[in-house]
This record gives structure tokens, C-alpha cells and sequence, in this order.
């Protein structure tokens, strides 16, 4: 939720988005019903088939609807917002209210934070706010080395957060929570909740690049996706997805800016607050398993932190096998779960097989 998207990386994803339609489409099938939105700082589509439009359209309008909710009570810097209200309180020293969701939202940033080993840390937000993308515009400004410096020798953990009767505490007035990492693939299960209470089986929830697939397209057909060259507005390479899977993407092409010929994105280092892209992109799919979207979205930061050397050890700790990684060169390091899911369109030039060492297993 962090920053937005810029006018560049605006253009890139209509096109990209376009190029995959016009992959998928076909002249002998009606097109499914489709709605768009725009929250967490990023585009929102909902395509549902095999249902009339009247029964489709309700549970969309309801589905976006939650998605707009949720943006307003997660919103990072919005004042007023649950978040805002609850980071003050931590930098006071306070305690604070939390309804069951929020409460549960810290328990799943708790878990992927364990898990990813401290690579996925949504209590960073003051470095977020320090590089700027805690703005509706940021620019291309650096924060100073010692301002970083400071932040990270307090060591801000969501570890510091307890949660006990409806209240929030922290040890640590440092964190601050930004919900950015696991925002869209949380919402991708609550918009799959929802489609399915309102009796819909196929649809696809594209939340930003994170995607959850339900059922099929057509019978027999299934949700094909593309997967975006970081570098060029057209997708690379399509996977066709099974019922039920997420696939989730993270990458330095949305939002960004350059500086002295170098390009710095909200990916935050929680190591070294180091906003750098050391890697282009990174993109997960999630087979089988509880919670997939949320998995999808969180699971790819750990990997894109970790690098080709490191990707499927922090991958396997979310249960992922299948990851493809393009390096800050541009070279595209594919697992072999992940291999055999893809039909690529840009042949890649440089490519290498992703292999985990023996003691890099989860």
C-alpha cells in the first residue's frame, strides 16, 4: 500500500494487461463479467464466468466493495485509518483497541515474519515513510545513511507486538506496521469468500499482480495468466492455472523512482533498509495449501530479498515450489516445479534452473 503506482509503470501494466487478453480471449466464448477498481495502490480486477451477468454483477459490486474497506482501515498513512491510529499509540508507549481482524492481521505478519526468517517484516514502516512511498507522490529522494542507521538499531519486529483481550501493546515504540506485504493476497481470500457466498465457482481476483483462480474460464478451459517482463509493457510468459491456485508477484517496475542512475523501489530491505532493486522481479505460484493468496503475496518477498541463491529455501518455508526470479541483470533463474507450468512468449536469453543446496532445504 505504500507509494503508487507511477505514470510509466501505470502504462506498462495496462499493456501488459492487454497483451494477456489478447492471449486468452476467444472469438467462440462469451467473455466473463468484469469489474475494475483501484485500492492498495494498485489496480483490481474481477472477471467471473459461466454465470449471467445479473447474478455475476451483485457479487463483484460486493466483493470491490470489501476490497474499498479494507483499503480505508489498512491504509498505511491515511488519517484515521486502523492502522495509522494504532502505530501512534506504539510510538506512544500505548495500548490500543483491535477488532478481531486487525488482531488476526498482526498474528499472519507474526507467521510470515517467522517464517521468511525476518524477510518479511511489515513493523518497518518508518523505513517505508523514510524513502517516501508513505505519500499519494513520492520523490526521487534518498533518505540521509544515519536516519536509516537510527531505524534499524532499534530493530523494529512485529515479535514486539502482543495481542491479549482486545488490545495491542508494543515493547518497541519503533514499529510501525505497514500491511503493504500481505495486504493484496489477504484480500484475494476474502474476495474469493465472497464471490463463493455469492454462488459464483469461476473467477479470477487479480489484486495488483496477485492472482487467485476459481474453477475454470469455460468448461474444460482454464484461467490462463500472464507473468510481466519487468524491463518490456508485454507479458513474458503464461501459466494456466489450476483450480484454487494463487500466483503472486513482487518487482521494482510499479513503484519506483531514479536517482543518479539508479533505481530505488518500496521493496525495503529489512536487513540493511536498503531500497536498491537488487532483483527485477520475482513470481510464486501456490498449488495446494490454506490461504493461498495470502501465501503468494507474502512468500515473495522473503525470495526476491533472498536472491537466486537463497530463493527456494525461502520459498519452501511457505510450502512454494514453484519460483521464477529475474536477477538485477535481467537474467531469469526458474525452478523446475515452476518450469513446467510455463508457456514462455519472450524466450529468455539467459536462463538457469533453480537448484536448492542441500543445506539450504527447509
Amino acid at each position: 500500500m505504500s507509494g503508487q503506482l507511477t505514470a510509466g509503470g501505470w502504462r506498462r501494466w495496462l499493456l501488459a494487461a492487454a497483451a494477456l487478453l489478447a492471449v486468452t480471449a476467444c472469438a467462440d466464448r462469451p467473455e466473463p463479467y468484469r469489474q475494475e477498481s483501484y485500492v492498495f495502490g494498485t489496480r483490481v480486477e474481477v472477471s467471473v464466468a459461466n454465470l449471467p451477468q445479473a447474478q455475476a454483477a451483485p457479487a463483484v459490486t460486493a466483493a470491490l466493495a470489501e476490497l474499498d474497506r479494507m483499503h480505508n482501515k489498512l491504509h498505511a498513512w491515511q488519517a484515521g485509518s486502523d492502522v495509522v491510529r494504532l502505530n501512534q499509540a506504539f510510538a506512544a508507549g500505548r495500548a490500543a483497541p483491535v477488532d478481531a481482524e486487525l488482531a488476526g492481521l498482526i498474528r499472519l505478519a507474526q507467521d510470515g515474519e517467522r517464517n521468511s526468517d525476518g524477510l518479511f517484516n511489515p513493523a518497518i514502516g518508518r523505513l517505508v515513510e523514510l524513502w517516501g512511498f508513505h505519500a499519494d507522490r513520492f520523490a526521487p529522494v534518498a533518505p540521509p545513511t544515519a536516519a536509516l542507521r537510527a531505524v534499524l538499531a532499534l530493530h523494529p519486529s512485529t515479535l514486539d507486538i502482543t495481542v491479549a483481550d482486545g488490545m495491542a501493546r508494543s515493547r518497541n515504540p519503533d514499529v510501525a506496521l505497514d500491511f503493504g506485504g500481505l495486504a493484496k493476497g489477504w484480500a484475494l481470500d476474502r474476495v474469493a469468500d465472497i464471490l463463493h457466498r455469492h454462488g459464483v465457482r469461476d473467477a479470477l481476483i487479480n489484486i495488483g499482480g496477485n492472482v487467485l483462480a476459481l474453477g475454470e474460464k469455460a468448461p474444460g478451459v482454464r484461467w490462463k495468466v500472464g507473468i510481466q517482463h519487468p524491463r518490456d509493457p508485454r507479458a513474458m510468459a503464461v501459466v494456466a492455472l489450476q483450480p484454487g491456485e494463487a500466483m503472486g508477484t513482487s518487482g521494482d517496475y510499479q513503484r519506483f523512482f531514479m536517482l543518479d542512475g539508479q533505481r530505488y523501489c518500496h521493496l525495503i530491505d529489512p536487513r540493511d533498509g536498503n531500497a536498491r532493486c537488487r532483483v527485477q522481479a520475482v513470481t510464486v505460484l501456490v498449488e495446494r495449501g490454506t490461504d493461498r493468496g495470502l501465501r503468494s503475496d507474502v512468500a515473495s518477498k522473503p525470495v526476491y530479498f533472498a536472491g537466486a541463491a537463497g530463493a527456494l529455501r525461502a520459498a519452501g518455508r511457505f510450502g512454494i515450489q514453484s519460483v521464477l526470479l529475474v536477477d538485477g541483470e535481467g537474467g531469469i533463474h526458474v525452478s523446475p516445479a515452476m518450469a513446467a507450468r510455463l508457456e514462455w512468449l519472450i524466450e529468455p536469453v539467459h536462463k538457469s534452473v533453480l537448484v536448492a543446496r542441500a543445506q539450504e532445504k527447509p
